[in-house]
């Protein structure tokens, strides 16, 4: 999406576009303005061959949390050295086939028994390292794992249908605004049973920040999503079930809604 006006493009071109040297007139050139009032037959999620990565505790709230939840294992202050620490935490997040599309479902880790998501702000990079865009994700995380031992991160973190990207990409030459919002709603059986906000006011390190950390001495030939972060965590009592309906919804970009297995 650009400047009010939603483009479809085909996963097959999406390498392409992401990586041109003028996005915006190369989609006005190539490809088919969708009205936005049509409902298309499927959305995908906007990725094609890309990683997707994700930043660790860039939010107060995520730190404390972290924190709270690995305090039995002896790794709680390794989290509030990294919110302090010049170098970010990143890790790495899923690849195209582990991406679930707004509409899509999402799959709870059968050996954890303490699974949260983590709505974020994920950046849209190109192969020069330059932001070009921005989407909602959903960053799904198996607290229980994570807290047992720092070193089950990928095992907390990567998983089958463990990551949601979209509705779709909102292309920008500017930053988002400072205090864009970003929420959070979970319904089970047709009613809320938490909901959250929080605003990138609160986010420690800047997008652009992060970006250049994770293009420090790594190359990506056709580009990368980093998922930045989250600031709103469910109470240490809530746990996704099957069937749950999760929203993530950023300002300026659209809602992402998935479902839980």
């Amino acid at each position: 999406m650009n400047g009010g006006q939603w483009y479809a493009v085909k996963p097959d071109d999406w390498d392409t576009l992401l990586n041109s040297e003028n996005l915006v007139a190369t989609l006005r050139e190539q490809v088919n303005v969708v009205n936005r009032t049509e409902e298309p037959a499927r959305i995908l999620a906007p990725i094609a061959s890309q990683e997707v990565w994700a930043s660790g505790v860039t939010y107060f709230r995520s730190r404390t949390a972290r924190m709270e939840e690995s305090k039995e294992a002896g790794g709680g202050s390794f989290y509030d050295r990294v919110y302090a620490a010049e170098r970010p935490e990143l890790f790495f997040k899923a690849t195209p086939h582990r991406v679930a599309a707004t509409g899509g479902v999402m799959h709870r880790r059968r050996d954890s028994k303490w699974i949260v998501p983590e709505p974020e702000l994920t950046l849209v990079i190109n192969r020069e390292g330059a932001i070009i865009g921005y989407t909602c994700g959903n960053d799904l995380s198996c607290r229980d794992i994570e807290g047992e031992n720092p070193l089950y991160l990928p095992q907390a973190k990567v998983f089958t249908a463990c990551a949601a990207l979209g509705p779709g990409i909102f292309i920008a030459e500017e930053p988002l605004p400072s205090d864009t919002p970003i929420r959070l709603q979970i319904k089970r059986g047709g009613a809320e049973v938490f909901s959250g906000e929080t605003s990138l006011l609160q986010l420690k390190r800047t997008p652009q920040e992060l970006a250049g950390w994770l293009f420090r001495d790594q190359t990506f030939p056709q580009g990368a999503f980093l998922m930045t972060g989250t600031g709103i965590v469910p109470p240490d009592d809530f746990c996704l079930q099957e069937a749950d309906e999760v929203r993530v919804t950023i300002q300026g970009i659209g809602t992402l809604v998935n479902t839980m297995d």
